[in-house]
């Protein structure tokens, strides 16, 4: 490698290499250490000058060397790293250890060197490395090939390099004779992981942390199987939380508890890792590409909730991906190939061997303690806490319920009370009947402990299977008796409130209980809060009270028992029918411009009244509960979500041959085709638009009729047939205002309008728009989108009239964040976008871009009939930026929340109204034609 350097260009690999600890190396060998890097760089350069590699810089240990070729990099680098291996050291200690680094990019040298952001690529993977390993980055994987015999490439995942705001997927050279195990890369990025933090400690289970771990270690699958209550999530968390450095691509949290379909499942998955739907493509597939070539550790929790889809799911990751390992809870095993299930036991006890208290004990002892202030328990309260303990068997759940009751009894009284009640008690022991709907009915969606179907007799069972559920029964019994407990020493006013607050999904005040029961329910809601069964959460606007999922679970059991379910849920789909009709009028009892923000936190609670219309009760009361949810689910992405519930209530009413009026049909099947049209999926969106023309001409309402016709339009538009979707638009409107309901085929006003404008006919949008201002004005619905607005904005930009598509724009933006019309809020942003770079903007536009784009993806929304124009108006403006300063502005925008960037936009400089001013300036502002 004498001069003149001959260096490669083009596709060129780059090698770093230097000692690890090379100070240290020094110091401990003193004069020593001048032949030992002569001897290192040595070893180097004869193991390099066999190859096609250009020594460019050696400075001290490190040596910087240029390879045309990545193979002959990475055979460079195994040959060096052997030769440095098997040579004879003075000392074992003095051998120093090397590490390396390449990358391969495409790079030109200029005066002996090369200038290029490839070199400092190459010096950070190698500054990620350990002593005596080979890391590459994906390029230099990619491009070796083949890889030196005997070799080949472990995948390290995702990894942030000092100084690169992408992350770069790193590889490590293994082969024969080389280190193979070595410490986490050192990058910049934090560990990658979602585990929930917890807010009390975690007590005892060494030993089952133990043997859970190391089954983890051996099997891919592992499902921890036992009763609610028994402590199956908090040992899952405890348990994933110190594996995380053994995953390169993270460790995934998802509860399917939340999910309620069991359609839903992969796509909770994918939220997790940060996906989202591809029209026409199952979500499970998608999962399973992404993981191909990942090593990562899902934790799924509860699956129990959707056991069938859960199983799915995880067959399909395991068979689709070798690096991918699950650890599950439920309370029943999936039955899938490679499965491990490990029963998670109770709490110990029994003393420990060295004397000290049992983990059951210790448990009680911790929380007790809190319940308390802070307050130790007396000494002599240790053989009644033991009694206690032993009782309850160790479920964590019932010690945590009993924890709560030494606030106001003593151990001795708590002992004596359990006592009394499990010698007493038949009930827990008895096999229930099922419920009302079967075995599969479950109460609530959201609950995490389903005592009729734990307890409910079913198809018959292998003598396995049977054991596995007679040893949860028998868990599940003892838990129960302790909630049974509680429960006894209720009033029959109480008893009763504890039991109809089981149909809620969440949180409730006080006037929503008083509406429930239509009686003061004041007094038996301060006892179930002092018992612990109702928890209080104070806030400034009024406490709300909040029920834990078993205890849920137990209320419901109670209320079927009671013959009260179907009065009690029934009572709650007409409180939720109530709550949305309540969310379109003000306080003096009228219509108020809508703000999906209001529905918003009834979310929940609509899915469970909507479960409960699916499942047992009316159909016709959940097409009503859909048409409220019907924009906020647009509007929020969840407009798959909407289509699944219209499905799950069309085969209800398939089922029970419930009587539902056209009109009914006629606005569901609209509501469906519209959300059809923002999934993407243009057939279903055609073939439910024609289902609901039919069903309307059928109930003979003119203003159904109008705003059916109105949506006809859409699925013309999503196929590209612009001329037809006008025509349609046309006829619509001269028919509406034939039948004196033009207010009801607005929709089509403003379909047309777009169509216009996006064929330059901005003098007829602008007249159009106009007419339809007063229309949308007295529409409380409709008003909050401001859509005139947004398109008369739009127009002005098609004009140059940058004075008024600012004020235009800005009112709609204004409208549409306050009252929640996120989807929306992001085509204002966009055209916001369009209006900064027309008045000299650039950096603005690009941010305004991004932030748009992001909010977009998140929703699994698309641009519609903009999306060319958007794409080339952001083309112009990367152009006028250039590459490096575009791509930086634009991930600044897309870091921001929808909040954080409408309030930038909203803060936008007005354009100057001097004569001068870019609005006057027809040769600076030129019209910006879609």
């Amino acid at each position: 490698m004498s001069p003149p350097i001959d260096l490669p260009s083009g596709l060129v690999t780059f090698v770093f290499t230097d000692i690890e600890g090379s100070t240290r190396l020094a110091q401990m060998l003193g004069p020593g250490y001048r032949p030992v890097l002569r001897e290192h760089r040595r070893l180097l350069r004869d193991t390099l000058a066999a190859t096609d590699g250009a020594e460019l810089l050696t400075e001290g240990d490190s040596f910087f060397i240029a390879f045309p070729d990545a193979t002959a990099a990475l055979t460079a680098c195994l040959t060096a790293q052997l030769a440095l291996a098997g040579h004879e050291w003075p000392t074992p200690d003095s051998a120093p250890k090397v590490r390396m680094g390449l990358h391969t990019g495409y790079a030109e040298p200029g005066d002996g060197e090369y200038a290029s952001p490839e070199v400092h690529r190459a010096a950070r993977v190698a500054a990620a490395a350990h002593g005596g390993q080979v890391l590459c980055s994906a390029a230099t994987a990619r491009h070796a090939d083949p890889l030196p015999a005997g070799a080949s490439l472990i995948d390290l995942g995702l990894h942030r390099l000092r100084g690169f705001d992408d992350p770069e997927r790193l590889f490590q050279l293994v082969a024969p004779g080389l280190e193979r195990q070595f410490p986490r890369p050192r990058t910049a990025d934090t560990v990658t992981h979602n585990l929930p933090t917890q807010v009390t400690s975690f007590v005892g289970r060494e030993t089952e942390r133990a043997d859970l771990f190391r089954l983890m270690q051996r099997h891919r699958l592992v499902t921890v199987l036992g009763a609610g209550g028994a402590g199956k999530t908090r040992l899952a968390v405890e348990l994933a939380s110190g594996m995380v450095e053994a995953y390169p691509d993270g460790v995934w949290f998802v509860d399917i508890a939340t999910v309620t379909d069991p359609g839903l499942v992969a796509f909770a998955v994918a939220a997790v890792l940060g996906l989202r739907p591809e029209p026409g493509r199952p979500m499970v597939d998608t999962l399973v590409e992404y993981a191909a070539a990942r090593r990562m550790l899902v934790v799924l929790d509860t699956c129990d909730a959707q056991p069938a889809a859960s199983a799915e799911v995880i067959s399909r990751l395991l068979a689709g991906s070798g690096g991918v390992r699950v650890l599950a809870t439920s309370r029943e095993s999936f039955g899938l190939p490679g499965e491990v299930v490990w029963r998670i036991p109770p709490l110990s006890v029994d003393p420990r061997p060295d004397g000290a208290q049992s983990d059951a004990v210790a448990l009680l002892l911790d929380r007790t303690m809190a319940a308390r202030g802070g307050r130790q328990p007396d000494p002599a309260e240790t053989a009644d806490l033991r009694r206690v303990v032993q009782r309850l068997d160790g479920l964590p759940l019932a010690i945590e319920l009993a924890a709560a009751r030494l606030r106001v009894l003593s151990a001795g009284q708590l002992a004596e009370r359990l006592d009394d009640v499990l010698s007493t008690l038949d009930a827990g022991r008895e096999d229930p009947d099922p419920g009302p709907h079967g075995r599969d009915w479950t109460g609530n969606q959201q609950d995490t402990v389903d005592l009729v179907a734990a307890a409910a007799g079913g198809v018959p069972a292998t003598a396995a299977s049977r054991a596995v559920r007679r040893s949860a029964a028998e868990r599940h019994v003892t838990m129960q008796a302790t909630v049974t407990w509680s429960y006894r020493t209720l009033g029959p006013r109480a008893a009763r409130l504890l039991r109809w607050l089981s149909v809620f999904a969440g949180p409730v005040d006080l006037p929503t209980m008083q509406w429930l029961l239509n009686d003061d329910p004041l007094d038996p809601l301060s006892v179930l809060v002092d018992k612990s069964m109702i928890l209080a959460e104070p806030r400034a606007a009024g406490s709300t009270y909040r029920m834990l999922d078993p205890i849920r679970a137990y209320a419901a059991r109670r209320l079927a028992q009671a013959g009260e379910e179907r009065t009690a849920r029934e009572r709650h789909v007409a409180w939720s029918t109530h709550a949305l009709e309540r969310a379109h009028l003000g306080p003096d009892g009228l219509p108020v411009t809508l703000s999906l923000c209001s529905l918003d936190p009834l979310a929940g609670e609509l899915r469970a009244a909507l479960r409960w219309c699916a499942t047992g009760g009316s159909a016709w009361a959940g097409l009503r509960l859909a048409g409220g949810l019907d924009q906020w689910w647009r509007e929020r992405g969840l407009a798959r979500e909407g289509r699944l519930w219209l499905f799950r209530l069309y085969g209800r009413i398939a089922e029970t041959g419930e009587e539902i009026p056209e009109a009914e049909l006629a606005a569901a099947y609209h509501m469906h085709s519209l959300h059809a049209g923002a999934d993407g999926e243009v057939a279903e969106e055609l073939r439910f638009s024609q289902r609901a023309e039919a069903a309307a001409r059928q109930a003979g309402d003119a203003g159904l009729l109008a705003r059916v016709l109105a949506g006809r339009a859409a699925p013309l538009i999503d196929m590209g047939q612009f001329d037809e979707a006008e025509r349609v638009c046309r006829e619509v409107i001269d028919w509406a205002h034939e039948q004196a309901v033009v207010a009801d085929a607005l929709f089509a006003v403003f379909s047309l309008a777009e169509l216009l404008w996006r064929r330059g006919a901005l003098d007829e949008a602008a007249e159009l728009l106009g007419a339809a201002r007063p229309i949308e004005a007295g529409r409380p619905v409709e008003r909050g989108r401001r859509s005139v607005d947004m398109l008369l904005g739009m127009v002005a930009l098609a004009r140059g009239d940058l004075v008024a598509a600012h004020e235009h724009l800005l009112v709609a933006l204004r409208s549409r964040i306050s009252h929640g019309f996120h989807g929306r809020a992001c085509d204002t942003l966009d055209a916001i976008a369009v209006r900064c770079a027309a008045g000299g903007e650039p950096h603005l536009a690009a941010r305004f871009f991004g932030a748009a784009h992001a909010t977009r993806a998140s929703l699994r929304s698309t641009p519609g009939i903009h999306d060319e124009y958007w794409t080339a108006r952001q083309a112009e403006v990367r152009a006028l930026l250039g590459e490096t300063v575009f791509d930086a502005t634009y991930t600044e925008g897309s870091e921001l929340s929808l909040e954080e960037a409408a309030e930038l936009a909203l803060r936008v400089e007005h354009p100057d109204l001097a004569a001068d001013s870019l609005r006057f300036d027809t040769e600076t502002a030129p019209p910006i034609l879609p």
